[in-house]
């Protein structure tokens, strides 16, 4: 089994970003910063006297200005450049889900929660936990997340059967398209009894876009499917 870090249960329909690439992003900035300290040093070794500078640590000349100036000014265009393609590239992690029916054994109808990338770029998934609250737990705020076959583990149990009460996709490290049709990748099915006797099925997706940067959103399986009411079972 293994645990995840705990704490509160996120926002289910909160996408933060969790990780900057540490080559794409912190590069350029600690470039620009130390080009602004030469600046700066440069400035100011400009203002003392011709005779202090025969002296050090006033002779120490790091950059004529004249070249000094044109590489801060392609270390800020690539600062901003950056940020801007990383809002361009960035996905956009969504959920839908419905009662519907055909996935899990001897069951009239389904929940069935899916995933999309509403992006338009490729984000890869790097990273799937779980988190199973059930129905009548006194401190749900203490379950921590896990692996999935931790989550099944804790599922199966409470009573419940895969294959008859849920069955939950395993996801490995594979591309979500952003092609902005909203195409969805199928998270789980939940049968009646799995809402009635689990209270949340909570799903954690990271995923690196390709600037390298991690976003990672949080959600609820079962959100909506006590409150939309059950559906009757299909006409025999």
């Amino acid at each position: 089994m293994t645990v995840r870090p705990g704490g509160p249960i996120p926002d289910v329909d909160a996408q933060r970003r969790v990780r900057r690439s540490p080559l794409l992003f912190t590069a350029p900035i600690v470039l620009l910063l130390l080009l602004t300290a030469v600046l700066g040093w440069e400035i100011v070794r400009a203002n003392v006297t011709e005779e202090a500078r025969t002296a050090w640590p006033w002779r120490l000349q790091l950059l004529d200005m004249e070249p000094l100036g044109s590489l801060l000014a392609v270390a800020a265009a690539a600062v901003l450049a950056r940020a801007q393609y990383a809002r361009t590239v960035r996905p956009y992690l969504g959920w839908r889900s419905d009662w519907t029916a055909g996935r899990l054994r001897g069951s009239d109808v389904e929940w069935r929660a899916g995933v999309y990338n509403g992006g338009q770029h490729t984000a890869v998934l790097e990273r799937y936990d779980c988190r199973v609250v059930l129905a009548g737990e006194s401190d749900p705020e203490s379950t921590p997340w896990t692996d999935l076959p931790a989550a099944v583990a804790v599922l199966t149990g409470a009573g419940l059967v895969a294959g008859e009460d849920f069955r939950i996709a395993t996801f490995g490290t594979f591309p979500l398209v952003g092609t902005g049709t909203y195409e969805t990748v199928e998270m789980g099915a939940f049968s009646r009894r799995f809402v009635d006797e689990v209270d949340a099925f909570h799903v954690r997706l990271r995923v690196v876009d390709t600037v390298g940067d991690s976003h990672e959103r949080a959600m609820n399986c079962l959100k909506g499917a006590r409150s939309t009411g059950y559906p009757p079972p299909p006409a025999s």
